[in-house]
This record gives C-alpha cells, sequence and structure tokens, in this order.
C-alpha cells in the first residue's frame, strides 16, 4: 500500500509540475522483450527532458521537465487485467490517457499581444488498441479540464522492432483532432484580442476536426530490468482550421520536439 501512495504522489507531481505546453502520457517504455512482472500494476516511472513549442503554434523552442508514464499492466477489479502496447505482443490493449497543458498568456510572445490569458488545463481519458508483432495501431481520448472543456484525442500506428538486446526502436505517423472548445481556446481570436492585438490578429472562430498530422520515433534501451533509457523526436504540421489560425500563422505550422528521459519499472500487487 506504501507503494502504490508514492506512485500516486509521484503521478500528481510529475504532472502539475510540468511547466510545458503540453505534455502527455509519454509511451516510453521499456522495451518489450524484457519479461513483465507478474504483478497486478506494472509502471515506468520517470523524468527527462523535452524541446518544445512554448505554446501550439509558437516560433520559439524551450526545454521543459518532461514527466514519463507508461503503465504496462494495470488491474481493474471486476473486469481484470489489462495492458498497454508494450506488454502486448499480440492482441488488443487498453491504456489510460491524460496530457498536461500549462499556462497561456500575452506576455509569453510578442505574437500573444492582446489575447486573453488560457489557464493550466488537465486532459484525462483512454486509449484502446491492437498489436500484431512488429506493427501496433491505437486510439486515443481525453476531457479537458480547467483551462478548455472539450474533447481531444490522437490516432496512430508504429513499427516495433528490436535490433538488438534490450533495445527497442519505434516509428511511426499520428494524427491528432479535437474538439470546437479546445480549438477555439488555442486558435481562437475574438473580437476583442483581435482589437487588442492592434491589428497584428485578426477575428477567428475555429471548427473541430483534426488539427495536425505528424511522425514519431522513439528508441528505449534497457539498462538493467528495471532501468531504461529513452530517446524521442517527433514532428507535427498544423492542418484544417489549427493551420489557418492567426496564431499559427503568425508563429509557425511545423512543430518540431525532442527528448530524453529515464525511467523506473515499478511492480506491485493491490487487491488478493
Amino acid at each position: 500500500m506504501r507503494i502504490a501512495k508514492l506512485l500516486a504522489a509521484s503521478l500528481l507531481s510529475a504532472t502539475f509540475l510540468s511547466a510545458g505546453p503540453g505534455l502527455a502520457q509519454d509511451g516510453m517504455s521499456a522495451p518489450d522483450d524484457l519479461p513483465l512482472p507478474q504483478k497486478q500494476y506494472v509502471v515506468d516511472l520517470g523524468v527527462g527532458a523535452m524541446v518544445q513549442p512554448k505554446y501550439e503554434g509558437a516560433d520559439k523552442m524551450l526545454v521543459y521537465p518532461l514527466p514519463i508514464v507508461s503503465v504496462g499492466r494495470f488491474y481493474v477489479p471486476g473486469l481484470g487485467q489489462v495492458a498497454e502496447g508494450g506488454a502486448v505482443k499480440r492482441g488488443v490493449f487498453f491504456f489510460p490517457s491524460f496530457n498536461f497543458i500549462g499556462e497561456r498568456k500575452a506576455s509569453d510572445s510578442t505574437r500573444l499581444t492582446g489575447t486573453n490569458k488560457i489557464d493550466w488545463a488537465l486532459e484525462l481519458g483512454a486509449g484502446a488498441g491492437f498489436r500484431y508483432d512488429w506493427f501496433r495501431a491505437f486510439v486515443e481520448l481525453r476531457q479537458g479540464i480547467n483551462g478548455h472543456t472539450g474533447q481531444v484525442g490522437q490516432i496512430g500506428a508504429d513499427v516495433v522492432f528490436n535490433p538488438m538486446e534490450r533495445l527497442q526502436l519505434s516509428f511511426g505517423p499520428r494524427a491528432d483532432f479535437a474538439s470546437g472548445n479546445y480549438m477555439d481556446t488555442y486558435f481562437g481570436v475574438t473580437t476583442a484580442e483581435a482589437a487588442a492585438s492592434g491589428g497584428a490578429l485578426t477575428a477567428y472562430n475555429p471548427s473541430g476536426g483534426f488539427k495536425s498530422l505528424g511522425l514519431v520515433g522513439r528508441a528505449s534501451y534497457a539498462v538493467t530490468d528495471t532501468t531504461a533509457l529513452h530517446l524521442q523526436a517527433g514532428w507535427d504540421r498544423f492542418i484544417g482550421d489549427a493551420k489557418n489560425s492567426p496564431i499559427v500563422k503568425a508563429g509557425n505550422e511545423d512543430q518540431f520536439t525532442v527528448g530524453v528521459g529515464v525511467t523506473y519499472r515499478f511492480a506491485f500487487d493491490l487487491f488478493d
């Protein structure tokens, strides 16, 4: 029980101490050629650093702390054992999904002059996918809390392979989508904001839909059975109403990220 309390505290602190514009459950898990402990809960927790845009659409990159959480095994009373992608070689898998978006304010960039402050937002949800040996595909959906109350999600697929023992590489496309509430919060510009910008921004009311397409590549190396090192790089390009946003046009429609981190694997039981 003490381990569970420490795990919960680590999850909360990693999420809420993050300053980045969007730090999601990262999927950085130990290579799946390692034996998975036969416990009800197997979770990889870690820390790292991520170089990414200051906010969605920004052309300035900053370094942010990166909390890493990857669920390898998760038990739900009444439903039984479910597992996230790395723990399943063939078949359907399920996993919790979350994201934290830091606050955005006009002082973050001269390109945001006149815009209103957007409070931090927490996104909670779940995902499901299918894996068959070297291929996996997934979809996830989250509900926003506080800074926005919209729905967001992602569809993705990966080619997964292990070129050597304890080393796993993956690479694949991503497509992100969001509801109208989310799009209006982060890509919209009200008439008052446009006036306050001094003409730098025009009023804009985007609709929900797909907002970006991209690619993600990862490399994970298990130093021991419990400790792993990770490297990740990604690229996204805004599409549709997100691309046409005055905020994106004033910044950059291409968004790049590079991250490194280390994780430690916790395995424990909570139920008899």
